[in-house]
């Protein structure tokens, strides 16, 4: 589902260091929902957790649209992407502070499907056999997780929302393969970033003041922690690292951010794994392991990343 390359030795040095770097960041992606249910807890709604989730890097990136202003469309569809990616977390967010953990992580999982739809249905890339196959994985797997064996009907509307999570994510990806190669790794965060900050944004002015901040300093520690710690540090990682350890090596190690989600729920908010929830991480891993050769049709001559959302 992303444009595979060889498979590189750990033994390389360079290469090792950048696997641990996207480790490390698929680890701090991972325990997103720690700070976002507990923002929640305090009282910020899900839109206003998206918008400051997004903000620092907007502003620390976006003087990188400056330099590269020329490139007018690519910055346009990278906005675009990101209005769209910030606008589907609102769901992932919500969901978040009804549905279990483990269960939300499973279905923000299932982007590679969205990406695959929206690639075929927009850019007319037909799905080769091994991407379709990891996409029925995904698509068990969400089924496995969320269906009425598993879950309560009190839940399934959540649910249902926070699926707009993973298509926006997968809308973001098709723009980037197909429309912002002609933009630095960075100025894609940056395009993506500022994009999400302005979906939001008519959301956020239309919010009472005293929801826009935190209420105390657990509160601050939390909204830095997912600004910082979840977004811009991790995006730059991971950004400057996947290229180099590879396309596929990037995927399996990357697939370490669903069980991370799991153990978010079960360490910090004590949510039992249920014997669906875990069948369905395994069916995702694998699907992320089968697809981790695999491309979109449109390679560029550097690895094609997105930051993740």
């Amino acid at each position: 589902m992303t444009h595979a390359s060889r498979i590189p030795s750990l033994a390389e040095p360079s290469v090792f260091l950048a696997s641990l770097g996207v480790l490390f960041a698929s680890l701090c992606f991972g325990v997103l929902p720690y700070f976002a249910r507990s923002l929640t807890e305090q009282g910020m709604p899900p839109h206003v957790i998206a918008f400051h989730r997004f903000t620092l890097a907007a502003i620390v990136l976006s003087p990188l649209l400056v330099r590269h202003r020329r490139k007018t469309r690519a910055i346009i569809w990278g906005l675009g992407a990101g209005a769209a990616m910030g606008l589907g977390w609102v769901g992932y967010v919500s969901a978040l502070d009804s549905a279990p953990v483990a269960l939300v992580g499973v279905l923000y999982m299932t982007y590679p499907v969205f990406t695959l739809l929206i690639a075929w249905g927009l850019f007319q890339t037909k799905p080769t056999l091994r991407a379709s196959g990891a996409a029925g994985l995904i698509v068990l797997a969400a089924i496995v997780a969320s269906g009425p064996a598993a879950v309560g009907s009190d839940v399934l509307p959540a649910l249902l929302l926070s699926l707009a999570a993973p298509m926006g994510f997968g809308l973001g990806i098709t723009v980037l393969v197909y429309r912002l190669t002609a933009l630095p790794p960075l100025t894609r965060i940056a395009a993506v970033s500022l994009g999400s900050v302005l979906g939001l944004l008519p959301l956020v002015i239309t919010t009472p003041p005293s929801s826009l901040m935190p209420v105390d300093s657990h509160g601050w520690i939390l909204l830095v922690g997912i600004a910082l710690g979840t977004a811009l540090v991790p995006q730059l990682v991971y950004s400057i690292c996947a290229p180099i350890a590879g396309a596929a090596q990037t995927a399996v190690i990357g697939s370490v951010e669903l069980p991370t989600m799991f153990a978010v729920g079960l360490l910090a908010f004590g949510e039992r794994i249920s014997l669906a929830q875990s069948a369905a991480g395994l069916l995702i891993v694998a699907a992320i392991t089968l697809s981790s050769r695999d491309r979109l049709d449109r390679p560029s001559r550097d690895q094609v990343r997105m930051p993740k959302s």
